[in-house]
């Protein structure tokens, strides 16, 4: 810990690479809004210690070992990919502005270098497959050639919208426990909509800790899951409706999410050590897709991975059991599934594109009401 008793940044330094002034006279090319978010990542140290995009030395390293070439943890590459027209127009240019789809300059990127990569081989190395199905396999393959590797300065950030008023920075997290007298504090990463099962994982998991970051992603994610707002209102209602004041707060993360499983998970727990919480909830198939990852193997990825100041919450499914009369875990209950409430993912998403409200043990009522009433609520 360190001297202010608040737990260190990945890397032992906060980055901030934010500047006031646009240069001109540089040349621009455009990036998706998900590699935008990405840029503000960085300059806001959310994903500290990179202050840019990954050079190949670190990149290679991040895909073959989990680490920068530092030795420092690392799980999920941060790069800008690009055409070969575009790696060779800036390739010598040095300095270069990054553009959102709307035209907006948002950072400048100092380049450092260009390079190819091996997709077959950096899909493998950070999905553990190399099955099109499985979508962080799918989006690799469909990068473009070369990767741009280079520190970013942020000029702009994007217009404030509903989506992104919950979007906080480091700094701000930092300050707002501070402000709480927050000093263990349990992150909570989710892409859903809050089951009772989850709210009861939160709440157990601050019985003996100040507070729960509920830290939701916001991004692009795949066909089948809900959309940002119903996620962000479905937390609102939750916390509104069932959590005594001053022991949750939510905020927003913006990012795309990447199902690598594993190496996901370390890469929440980094992020959330940046924001300055103490401990992360890691459940059963963390950043799961599909049949891809063993349900534990997020958990497992830990051992791996000692020096993280961030400490793992580990908890297996929660559930509601008749019998017990209480919402429990495999490890407490001795009952079959007849008497367990839970549902999976699939047969939820068909209850609601019916109508159909599921089990208050499974989700509050508040809570599925805004699902049922959202006139789109999953991703095409």
């Amino acid at each position: 810990m360190s001297e202010d008793n608040s737990i260190k940044p990945h890397g032992g330094v906060l980055i901030n690479r934010t500047i006031d002034e646009e240069p001109t006279g540089l040349i621009s090319i455009q990036i998706s809004e998900d590699l935008g978010n990405d840029v503000e990542n960085i300059a806001d140290g959310i994903f500290s210690p990179l202050e840019g995009f990954l050079g190949q030395q670190d990149f290679e390293s991040v895909v073959s070992k989990g680490r920068l070439a530092n030795g420092l943890a690392w799980t999920i590459p941060i790069v800008l990919d690009v055409d070969e027209q575009t790696a060779s127009k800036i390739k010598d240019a040095g300095d270069v502005l990054l553009e959102n789809p709307h035209g907006i300059r948002i950072a400048v990127l100092h380049v450092e270098e260009t390079y190819s990569f091996d997709k077959e081989k950096t899909a493998l190395g950070i999905y553990g497959t190399n099955d099109l199905s499985h979508p962080g396999v799918a989006k690799t393959m469909s990068m473009k050639e070369y990767l741009v590797g280079g520190k970013i300065d942020l000029i702009r950030r994007p217009e404030q919208t509903e989506i992104r008023k919950y979007r906080l920075t480091p700094i701000q997290t930092r300050e707002a426990f501070a402000k709480t007298d927050w000093k263990t504090i349990c992150a909570f990463q989710t892409r859903n909509p809050p089951h009772v099962a989850h709210e009861m994982l939160q709440k157990t998991s601050i019985t003996t800790r100040d507070g729960v970051f509920v830290n939701p992603i916001i991004g692009k994610k795949k066909s089948g899951d809900f959309v940002d707002e119903v996620i962000v209102k479905c937390y609102e209602t939750m916390i509104e409706s069932y959590y005594p004041e001053n022991r949750c707060r939510l905020g927003t993360l913006h990012t795309e999410m990447k199902y690598a499983g594993p190496k996901e998970a370390i890469h929440h727990a980094i992020m959330r050590q940046n924001y300055g919480c103490t401990h992360i909830i890691i459940g059963r198939d963390h950043a799961g897709v599909g049949k891809f990852y063993d349900p534990f193997a997020a958990q497992k990825i830990f051992d791996d991975y000692p020096e993280l100041e961030i400490a793992p919450v580990f908890f297996p499914a929660f559930f509601y059991c008749r019998k017990c009369l209480t919402y429990t875990n495999p490890k407490a209950c001795p009952h079959d599934d007849d008497a367990k409430e839970q549902i999976s993912g699939t047969k939820l998403r068909e209850m609601i594109q019916n109508g159909q409200a599921p089990s208050q043990y499974i989700l509050r009522p508040e809570v599925a009401k805004v699902i049922l009433d959202h006139p789109k609520p999953f991703v095409d």
